[in-house]
């Protein structure tokens, strides 16, 4: 005291200004207020109550000791509150009809049950600020939340959070979310750093929706539905925008359904998303999966340093004409996509990588380098004609089989593949390796492929304005009302 006395003496002789030493936050045991903590006591009112205290004193910290809190009712969350579990400490979950009620919301309509209604969740919160879920616990459903649309008195969350601004999910472990472990809308300013997701018994990791500046470090996250996903949608009245996301140093596994995704709600538009050594393990949809269904434009997204295995759509970029969102969308555009070092093998059987935009519009500028994708293969000579497309439909299988063992292009422009890219199979296969459709300035330069036995041709284009290939070897290429345009040596 004396020496911190005497420092502000001699900085004030000296005019120099001194910065207060930060308080640090108050802190409010549950067990203060009446938490139990022994798996069986309903501990939701002594949460509640400690929440509350921490708010009314201007902010602080809601602290879980080690033990098991049952929490059969809806947690409310507070602003300048942040919860704090510590190892050994598990809030729980349970069966039961006593959860809030879900809110009614007008624009239900416009995106399935689960995303339009926030306040049936373990817990929830609407236009917070300084918020926090931090620690070394786990927040547990406990195999009571619904993967469904649930009944009253049913959640369907862990975490429910609504126009939230500086969120910060650090340290803990989410386990069998139900339909969510985490939905967040409208919110901005998120950090999170390990965080751990663990709901592949039930349905989806973590929704990221209508929320900006974002930076997610060190992450695990798996999911059966979607385990890490970026949606726009319409449940909070209007189109909101999306972006300024970082995402690193991440793993991520999904069951039945997607690793990385944007969409399939897309109202809002998207720009500034930047993805760098992630390791997706697992995905029986898309693994790098981006669409844009409801009208929304998708721009500057960067992946860089993946690894991906085990998935049945390696990449998938899709415009679709769904339209589902509010204020008469149109269709939208995806634009100015950048892919990395990107290695995936190992896939199950399934879809050929596939950017396919829409007549109305299009994929725009799209570069690949150094991006090897190794496919099952095991297909025999079949019709190259353009495959059928049901433009309400994301998932990779709205798209049929694709006539290319390899890349499927069509309504795209400006599709650049370098730097040693190039598609591979482990089963003899006869489709082509690419075939374009509908396009326009489409470059392989440095491509490497496989030549099925009795494929056809190696490149086959269709419609396509301004195809190259070079130094790619000795390639077979068919062209069908398509012109030919190399110019100059493309820049890596």
């Amino acid at each position: 005291m004396l020496r911190r006395l005497g420092m502000a003496v001699t900085a004030a002789l000296l005019g120099i200004a001194v910065l207060a030493e930060p308080a640090q936050a108050a802190e409010f045991n549950v067990k203060n207020y009446g938490a139990v903590g022994n798996g069986s006591a309903n501990d939701t009112a002594a949460i509640d109550k400690a929440i509350t205290a921490a708010n009314a004193a201007g902010g602080g910290t809601v602290r879980f000791p080690s033990g098991t809190y049952r929490s059969p009712n809806s947690i409310h969350m507070k602003s300048n509150v942040t919860l704090q579990l510590d190892a050994g400490a598990t809030i729980m979950g349970a069966s039961g009809s006593g959860y809030d009620k879900p809110e009614p919301n007008p624009n239900d309509k416009y995106q399935d049950y689960g995303h339009s209604h926030f306040h049936n969740a373990m817990i929830w919160g609407d236009r917070l600020t300084n918020i926090g879920f931090v620690g070394a616990g786990t927040i547990d459903g406990g195999g009571a939340l619904i993967t469904g649309n649930p009944g009253s008195g049913k959640a369907d969350k862990i975490i429910s959070l609504t126009r939230c601004e500086n969120l910060t999910v650090s340290g803990i472990k989410l386990r069998r979310g139900g339909h969510f472990a985490m939905l967040i809308n409208g919110c901005k300013n998120v950090v999170s750093d390990h965080l751990t997701v663990d709901t592949a018994s039930d349905r989806d990791g973590w929704n990221i929706i209508s929320t900006t500046n974002v930076t997610i470090t060190n992450g695990s996250f798996a999911g059966n539905d979607d385990a890490l996903v970026f949606k726009s949608d319409y449940a909070l009245g209007q189109k909101l925008p999306n972006g300024n996301v970082k995402v690193y140093d991440t793993k991520l596994s999904a069951g039945c359904c997607n690793a990385l995704m944007f969409g399939s709600e897309t109202c809002g538009d998207f720009t500034g998303y930047d993805f760098q050594r992630i390791d997706i393990r697992g995905a029986n949809k898309s693994g790098l999966g981006l669409v844009s269904m409801d009208g929304a434009v998708i721009s500057d997204v960067h992946y860089k340093d993946i690894t991906v295995t085990n998935v049945k759509s390696p990449i998938m970029i899709k415009v679709g004409a769904r339209k589902r969102c509010g204020n008469s969308p149109g269709v939208g555009t995806v634009k100015n996509i950048t892919y990395d070092n990107i290695t995936i093998n190992g896939a199950s059987g399934g879809f050929s990588p596939t950017i396919h935009g829409d007549q109305d519009g299009r994929v725009t500028d799209v570069t690949f380098r150094n991006v090897k994708i190794n496919v099952p293969g095991g297909s025999g000579t079949t019709s190259t004609n353009p495959p059928s497309n049901d433009r309400t439909n994301y998932n990779p299988n709205s798209i049929g089989t694709r006539p290319a063992y390899g890349w499927y292009i069509r309504y795209a422009d400006r599709i650049k593949f370098l730097n040693g890219s190039g598609v591979s199979f482990t089963n003899n296969d006869g489709r082509p390796a690419v075939i374009t459709d509908n396009s326009s300035d489409v470059t392989f330069d440095t491509f490497s492929f496989e030549r099925g036995t009795n494929s056809p041709t190696d490149f086959l284009f269709r419609n396509t304005n301004g195809f190259c290939v070079r130094n790619s070897g000795s390639p077979r290429i068919q062209n069908t009302s398509s012109t030919e345009k190399c110019g100059s040596a493309t820049a890596s």
